[in-house]
């Protein structure tokens, strides 16, 4: 995965260039898993399943970033830099990126309109980040 786009984004002030340390990768993933297992309970309102399983993508997407030593406050860039953090392509970001979309309307207008098959496709989403994510291993100091 190149980090050239990644520097790109430091030059153009999207991104900071900071460390990652183990302690938060392993928390974020800690986090990300907990909520995703969470987010499969079929018991608990769609409302909060979505809540959980973009939460965990989340999760996962920043660990990734933080593995590679940067830091956004953008929510929405550390979904879309996931090609060049977990090779992940398109069909997987844009379903996270509409699903952002989804939650600034909730979190912002309190209008949170999702489907059952949305739902699903972020919760596939999530795992494959899990999966991705899970194979990046210790951060190097």
């Amino acid at each position: 995965m190149t980090s050239q786009k990644l520097n790109n984004l430091v030059k153009a002030h999207g991104l900071k260039v900071e460390p990652g340390s183990q302690t938060e990768f392993d928390g974020l993933v800690r986090s990300g898993r907990a909520r995703l297992i969470d987010a499969r309970n079929e018991t608990l309102s769609v409302e909060s399943r979505f809540d959980l399983a973009y939460n965990a993508s989340h999760a996962f997407a920043l660990a990734a970033l933080r593995w590679h030593g940067y830091r956004s406050e953008n929510r929405y860039l550390v979904f879309q830099v996931l090609e060049h953090t977990l090779g992940i392509g398109p069909e997987v970001w844009r379903i996270l990126a509409n699903c952002h979309n989804k939650r600034n309307l909730a979190e912002y207008e309190g209008h949170l309109e999702i489907d059952d098959q949305l739902l699903i496709d972020l919760i596939k989403a999530g795992v494959i980040l899990l999966e991705k994510v899970s194979l990046l291993g210790s951060i190097s100091a």
